[in-house]
């Protein structure tokens, strides 16, 4: 395994912490800047982006925790390490994003609805949504950069990896700052709908429109940190290349069973059912396969390998062609 290939993790790891900084840096400013628009104003459209930004705020300090409290080593109190705590935090992060954001925002749409309040000083409204625009992406831009190198290691599209990716922060990020980008389009039709018709009434639908995008996407992250949090298998594509590692071992003749289950981002448990070579006595048959488990151990992606002896007659896996080296995982790892 290449040096590397072993600090991969550490610096996707440090990619998705400076993700989330940027993210919050501009979630903060566009927040203010929306906060103030919204009470010169008194948009509903504006109202409901400040509510936006503020919970995007919030969420990233959850994240921000995710990303801190996932990568502490494990311990034998936690022999599978603290991983999943990633996916609790984000999953508190999407549901504070459905609450704050989308709830809010459609409730306030609705109340706004029979307004007669007439609109003014639509310029500073404008002017905020301009500015908003070029800081939601800026850091849109940096996560749609992280999630491309990660799509392209993997051979797959950039959308398909960040609805796949065990990455949650990197996810959470990427679908929270698109929604940004949307909702101020949306915002800015609003408003600029209610000056030139008058009616303040499209201006509320804005807002309802910046909530029900919220919800949906507060929906999808909640329910892939679900996911991951009651076990999600790796794919195939890792699996055949696990497979292959193993089946190059000399001390390993066949693999009769496999299974890989995402732990945290980019780490996953390994149980396997193997029969090795030779015909040694059943005491170092013991220690070899313990020291098999350390070796796979070692790699920065298996976070704990569990291997028993397969039973009489089972079927052997047949692996499909690998580059080789548990290394290459990184180049397939969700």
């Amino acid at each position: 395994m290449s040096e590397e290939s072993e600090q991969d993790p550490k610096r996707r790891r440090a990619g998705s912490l400076r993700t989330v900084i940027i993210a919050f840096g501009a979630n903060c400013v566009v927040a203010i800047a929306k906060t103030i628009a919204a009470i010169v104003t008194g948009s509903a459209s504006m109202v409901a982006e400040s509510a936006h930004s503020w919970a995007d705020a919030g969420n990233e300090i959850f994240l921000l925790m995710a990303e801190r409290r996932s990568a502490r080593p494990r311990n034998p109190a936690h022999p599978v390490g603290y991983g999943r705590e990633a996916y609790v935090w984000s999953l508190i992060a999407a549901f504070g994003l459905f609450t704050a954001g989308a709830v809010f925002s459609i409730m306030h749409g609705i109340a706004e609805l029979t307004s007669t309040r007439p609109g003014s000083n639509f310029v500073v409204a404008y002017v905020v949504l301009a500015i908003s625009f070029v800081f939601e992406g800026i850091s849109f831009a940096q996560s749609y950069l992280q999630a491309r190198r990660m799509a392209d290691a993997r051979g797959a599209g950039t959308l398909e990896h960040v609805l796949v990716t065990s990455n949650t922060t990197l996810r959470a990020v990427f679908a929270e700052d698109a929604a940004a980008l949307i909702g101020l389009v949306i915002a800015f039709a609003g408003v600029l709908t209610h000056q030139l018709t008058g009616d303040a009434v499209y201006d509320a639908i804005g807002s309802i429109l910046v909530g029900v995008l919220l919800g949906v996407v507060a929906i999808i992250l909640i329910d892939r940190n679900r996911r991951f949090l009651i076990g999600e298998p790796a794919s195939d594509a890792i699996t055949d290349t696990v497979l292959a590692v193993l089946l190059e071992r000399e001390e390993i003749d066949k693999v009769t069973y496999l299974h890989l289950e995402f732990v945290g981002p980019e780490q996953f448990n390994l149980v396997a059912a193997v029969d090795l070579a030779g015909d040694d006595p059943e005491s170092d048959i013991a220690g070899e396969i313990v020291a098999i488990e350390c070796d796979l151990e070692r790699s920065p992606y298996i976070t704990r390998a569990v291997l028993t002896l397969s039973r009489p007659g089972a079927t052997p896996l047949e692996a499909k062609p690998s580059d080789g080296g548990l290394g290459t995982v990184s180049t397939v790892i969700h």
